[in-house]
């Protein structure tokens, strides 16, 4: 299997004022990511993530290690790479007096773009993220989430072999996030394009990812398939169920998604891998017990709960 990113010991500081000692954000990070592959990497906000994802970019010269990017030298090779990758970062900003077509012709010709070519692309690119009816909007009078997909498209304008995004639902409605993931589950599936992300948002790496790593305070934690890590750390959504009179006698062990299963009083309390897919069927399984249900608690597993486990 061939390897889209190679990063060996990257380690990177920030003064932080003029009197004051740099602030160490990465510390000895090691990543290695397949060709084809959408990579997640999560953690809170100043987890590093940006940092990260900058440097392999090409955005940022690590202090130490190194990193090779579609078999190119990060810092060596800045000029090469450039042309071969992009990046969409949270927070876009566009010239605020072009219109989103004539963003879209500007950074097209950066990477040599003109003529038929261009505008082919550009038509595509408004098609792809619905944004022909914004085509002559000035970049100021955006919306947060017209903003967002203007960035996006502008990713895209080079037909990148492999695409960085930085939180990439950021200021989006909930049906435009949803499209957007399934635009990048489809050019990673039609393409081979390489994808890696950043996010602090479980169910979207769990959506679109096929392999995750977690980073907090710049070190890598753990890495794995979501599934994986869950089961690896006994993670799960927390589903309560409260019955009228008792627990009824029932394997909740073998409960589709059950992780662990705990019985106190009149509450059975189950950790399950994907509650928007168990939900239905372990309670179709309790109904056909003498139980009287009067209650149902869910509650998302989150990355406070994962850090913790992976921490101590």
């Amino acid at each position: 299997m061939q390897t889209a990113i190679i990063a060996q010991g990257i380690s990177k500081s920030f003064k932080t004022g003029f009197f004051q000692p740099r602030k160490q954000v990465l510390h000895d990070v090691d990543l290695e990511v397949a060709s084809g592959a959408i990579f997640g990497i999560l953690g809170p906000n100043g987890a590093g993530k940006t940092t990260f994802i900058s440097i392999l970019a090409t955005l940022l010269r690590p202090d130490a290690g190194q990193a090779r990017v579609l078999g190119l030298d990060a810092v060596k090779d800045a000029g090469l790479l450039r042309e071969r990758v992009n990046l969409a970062a949270s927070g876009a900003h566009f010239l605020w007096c072009l219109t989103v077509e004539e963003n879209l012709k500007f950074y097209g010709r950066l990477y040599g773009l003109g003529g038929k070519a261009l505008r082919a692309k550009v038509e595509e690119l408004l098609d792809l993220f619905e944004l022909r009816p914004h085509r002559r909007v000035t970049f100021e009078r955006l919306s947060t989430g017209l903003k967002q997909r203007l960035a996006l498209a502008k990713a895209l304008i080079n037909t990148p072999e492999l695409l960085f995004l930085d939180e990439p639902t950021t200021g989006l409605d909930p049906e435009m996030a949803g499209h957007l993931r399934e635009e990048i589950l489809r050019l990673n599936r039609e393409t081979g394009l390489t994808i890696l992300l950043t996010t602090h948002n479980l169910r979207e790496a769990e959506l679109l990812c096929g392999e995750v790593a977690f980073l907090k305070e710049g070190h890598l934690l753990a890495r794995g398939t979501m599934a994986d890590l869950q089961e690896r750390l006994g993670l799960g959504d927390h589903l309560s169920i409260f019955f009228q009179d008792g627990v009824p006698a029932l394997d909740y062990a073998r409960l589709p998604g059950v992780l662990v299963h705990k019985i106190e009083n009149n509450r059975v309390d189950l950790k399950v891998d994907r509650a928007e897919e168990r939900l239905a069927p372990i309670l179709a399984a309790v109904s056909r017990t003498p139980g009287q249900v009067v209650q149902v608690q869910l509650k998302e597993v989150d990355l406070t709960e994962i850090y913790h486990e992976i921490t101590h």
